[in-house]
């Protein structure tokens, strides 16, 4: 990942019309447990659900990109009643991938299944997208989407990003694409 102009060392407050983009949490945990945990949810993933120990690695996961990269994941949260509904941002996983995304914004985003089709997840990724083109303007935004995924290839496409190449992680053919 690129060194940004400005290091954050965690999420910095975004608010968006209907959604507060925050840091993270320890109290997150249980409701990202259910969110983790749903088959459904996973299932563009890694198609298996997290268990309770990978749900934490994950939370922990989040606060370490940003203490060590200065960019890294929101938890996403409803401002109406302050429900927290899933994660947005950037992350750094040294994919074993072709195309490699080293020093690009690799991009990534998971609702909550009641959090879906209420276009939250087009609301909070253009919210990120400008975040990102304000601190790293000279980046290339990129994000791996499943082919069978229709409603977040509709998301990235309406917030700008192209197909750009396809490929296979994991033994699972993917889609990348490109802003």
């Amino acid at each position: 990942m690129p060194a940004a102009a400005v290091r954050f060392s965690t999420a910095p407050l975004i608010e968006t019309e209907r959604l507060r983009l925050r840091a993270h949490r320890v109290g997150d945990y249980a409701t990202s447990m259910a969110i983790w945990s749903d088959r459904e949810v996973v299932r563009y993933l890694s198609g298996e659900p997290l268990d309770g120990e990978a749900v934490w690695k994950r939370l922990l996961q989040h606060a370490g990109l940003w203490s060590l990269l200065g960019c890294g994941s929101w938890a996403i949260e409803e401002k109406a009643g302050g429900r927290y509904i899933g994660d947005i941002g950037f992350l750094d996983y040294k994919r074993d991938i072709v195309p490699k995304l080293d020093g690009m914004l690799e991009f990534g985003w998971l609702l909550a299944p009641e959090a879906q089709g209420r276009g939250y997840a087009s609301e909070a990724v253009e919210a990120i997208v400008a975040w990102g083109q304000a601190h790293f303007p000279e980046c290339c935004m990129v994000c791996i989407i499943s082919p069978e995924n229709r409603g977040s290839i509709r998301v990235a496409e309406k917030a700008g990003f192209l197909p750009w190449q396809e490929t296979v992680y994991h033994g699972k053919p993917i889609m990348v694409f490109r802003r």
